[in-house]
């Protein structure tokens, strides 16, 4: 009886019992199985936030490859040039024309894009009164005081009505 062997389809990872596959590739193929850093899912705006924070270190206006230079990992030119386009729809970065391409600068830090995050989520509710009230009862002791502060601050000071 002939020996049965098991070809992967094509295009298909080989199988851990395959005897092609030796235990240095299957340490470099697969970056998850490897504990490769760059495998790792980010979070929501954490890319954004990252670009975010090249961009504010930037002698000045910085183009897209200046920017995929200085971010950690190795991100594709053209993932770097969605989160900057997606930043720029959110105001979150400014943009100018040079030559072909756009050279970009921070518009905005971290904080405001996540308060950026923060308003679209308010603006997507129906109930903007439930929301905030929620959103307040919910928040610690300083927070809330830093909050009254804040509106306080941002109010002005009370009218003077004698007359």
């Amino acid at each position: 009886m002939a020996e049965e062997t098991h070809t992967p389809a094509a295009g298909a990872a080989p199988v851990a019992d395959d005897p092609r596959v030796t235990d240095d590739s299957r340490a470099t193929d697969d970056p998850q199985a490897a504990g490769d850093p760059r495998a790792r899912r980010r979070g929501q705006g954490e890319l954004e936030a990252q670009v975010l924070a090249v961009l504010q270190r930037a002698p000045g206006p910085a183009s897209a490859g200046w920017v995929q230079e200085r971010l950690d990992g190795d991100l594709a030119y053209t993932t770097v040039m969605t989160i900057l386009s997606r930043l720029h729809a959110k105001n979150a970065v400014s943009r100018t024309r040079s030559g072909r391409s756009y050279l970009w600068q921070a518009a905005s830090d971290a904080a405001g894009l996540a308060a950026l995050r923060m308003r679209r989520v308010l603006d997507g509710e129906p109930d903007r009164d439930a929301v905030l009230a929620s959103f307040v009862t919910a928040l610690l002791p300083h927070d809330e005081e830093l909050l009254r502060t804040l509106l306080d601050s941002a109010s002005g000071p009370a009218p003077d009505h004698e007359g």
